[in-house]
């Protein structure tokens, strides 16, 4: 087990970049849902949908998820770069 754990990646510390890193992230990919999503409000709504852009749950974390998977490759390659 201790080879492994050698072997493994350093992360980047929290830091309000990385924040706003992930933030950045998340909006984009919202921006590309609300472009790409043929049927956003088809399904369970959220309890305001107008604070969701009219989203249904469904969009909302398709597109949070997709957010967070750009975000954590945008952190990881920003933090091997030595920008973060």
């Amino acid at each position: 087990m201790m080879p492994l754990l050698a072997a493994a990646v350093d992360t980047a510390a929290w830091s309000p970049k990385t924040a706003i890193v992930m933030i950045a992230c998340n909006i984009m990919a919202i921006a590309v849902a609300k472009a790409t999503v043929q049927q956003p409000a088809v399904g369970a709504m959220p309890p305001s949908p107008e604070m969701f852009g009219g989203f249904s749950l469904g969009t909302v974390i398709g597109a949070t998820s997709l957010g967070h998977v750009l975000g954590f490759g945008a952190i990881m390659g920003l933090s091997s770069m030595g920008v973060l």
